[in-house]
């Protein structure tokens, strides 16, 4: 007994290759992601609004096909062959950021290689799921999350040291982050184990997945609804980077923005997650997105590339906070037959908050000020912590009764 109590307290295999395949893909994207906003705007020349555009759309309308992914996995009982579709679209569209001569063929990337992570994020969180015990999984999620910020932290590395080397050239930049995406297919074909959900739920006809939708609880739909309006008040990391630049911070440089960001997110996250697997998860998002507002409030009010850092720090940490224990969070409220279409319904709608919110950001910082993204980013994420706190009250009195 005490032997099966210890083992399920590892962290499982899936786990750990799940996160070294979120980390070469992490890796991949964030070499281009750290240059893009900069190589789009100044390279381009497209306008900020433009850029939101480009940020909000892609993630927003590709993450609706997550809702769907989601449902389809629980109707097959199978995560990896939709994980398999997803890294592998996303891997196929790196080679065209740097082919790309025009705002709209990195429109058309960005499109497809976000829906590609539309298609495998509900499939793969819920594999975690599937593949561990709810002792751990604060720390399982926030393990792969940090693997994944690991590549991110490398990718920025990576971009700043070539383009050092290069006299700025971007394009190459875009074509070595070709190499990791490869990788990731390669270590997700032959690393990762299907799931081992259970064989004994029913599986009903194909059209009935779209009923999951229709079986989720009201507990779990209202905490949808506030993490809808906590991301309300996140917009793309983009922005992050222009503001670094309009404050000061050279070219060549800005890439450590996410090296920063990326460090703190990942130096928290884990540890963070094993906190919150023994005390719980509400306080804690709690005081995330509670750094989140401070994070706004700093990059708002500051002209000082050394505060610009600080506030970039703090957003790494409410990242690392936050990020894996929603996610926990979801695995928690969900039955299992739902899983999957649970974490769909998560992505989906964290993914239209964050086309609403960089939409949005776009077209406060092309027609007013950089600033006022900031506070109002600042005041929606202080609303979003009042309803979440209100649901919290509103989940402990459900379980009191029954």
């Amino acid at each position: 007994m005490r032997s099966n109590g210890n083992q399920s307290l590892i962290i499982p295999r899936n786990v750990w290759v799940l996160g070294i395949v979120s980390l070469l893909m992490d890796l991949s994207s964030e070499m281009i992601l750290s240059i893009l906003p900069i190589f789009l705007v100044t390279g381009l020349g497209i306008s900020v609004l433009s850029l939101g555009l480009i940020e909000g759309l892609a993630e927003g309308v590709a993450s609706m096909i997550k809702a769907f992914s989601g449902a389809l996995s629980d109707y097959l009982k199978k995560r990896k062959i939709l994980m398999v579709i997803g890294y592998g679209l996303s891997a196929l569209t790196k080679p065209f950021f740097a082919l790309a001569s025009t705002a709209t063929w990195i429109f058309a990337a960005r499109f497809v290689d976000r829906l590609g992570k539309g298609i495998r994020g509900a499939p793969r969180d819920s594999l975690i799921a599937d593949s561990t015990s709810t002792k751990i999984r604060g720390t399982a999620y926030s393990l792969r999350q940090t693997l994944d910020t690991l590549g991110a932290l490398l990718g920025p590395i990576l971009a700043i040291v070539i383009l050092f080397l290069t006299t700025n050239n971007f394009r190459l930049v875009l074509w070595f982050a070709v190499l990791p995406a490869v990788l990731c297919i390669v270590v997700l074909i032959f690393g990762v184990k299907e799931s081992t959900i259970k064989k004994n739920i029913p599986r009903k006809k194909l059209y009935f997945l779209f009923k999951n939708f229709l079986k989720i609880t009201p507990v779990i739909w209202l905490f949808f609804l506030t993490v809808f309006i906590l991301n309300l008040g996140h917009f793309s990391e983009a922005f992050l980077l222009l503001r670094s630049q309009e404050i000061g911070l050279k070219v060549s440089f800005i890439p450590i923005v996410f090296v920063v960001m990326n460090a703190a997110y990942a130096t928290v996250a884990v540890p963070f997650g094993h906190l919150a697997d023994k005390k719980g998860f509400f306080i804690l998002i709690v005081y995330g997105f509670l750094i989140l507002v401070l994070s706004n409030i700093i990059l708002a009010l500051t002209n000082s590339i050394g505060w610009m850092f600080v506030g970039i720090i703090f957003w790494g940490i409410h990242l690392g906070m936050t990020q894996g224990l929603l996610l926990a969070m979801v695995a928690k409220l969900s039955p299992l037959e739902l899983r999957g279409t649970s974490f769909g319904l998560f992505h989906a709608i964290t993914g239209v908050a964050l086309l609403i919110a960089s939409l949005t950001a776009g077209y406060l910082w092309q027609y007013y000020n950089s600033g006022l993204i900031f506070i109002v980013s600042a005041i929606i994420t202080s609303v979003g912590i009042t309803f979440f706190i209100l649901w919290q009250w509103y989940y402990a009195n459900k379980i009191k009764k029954k």
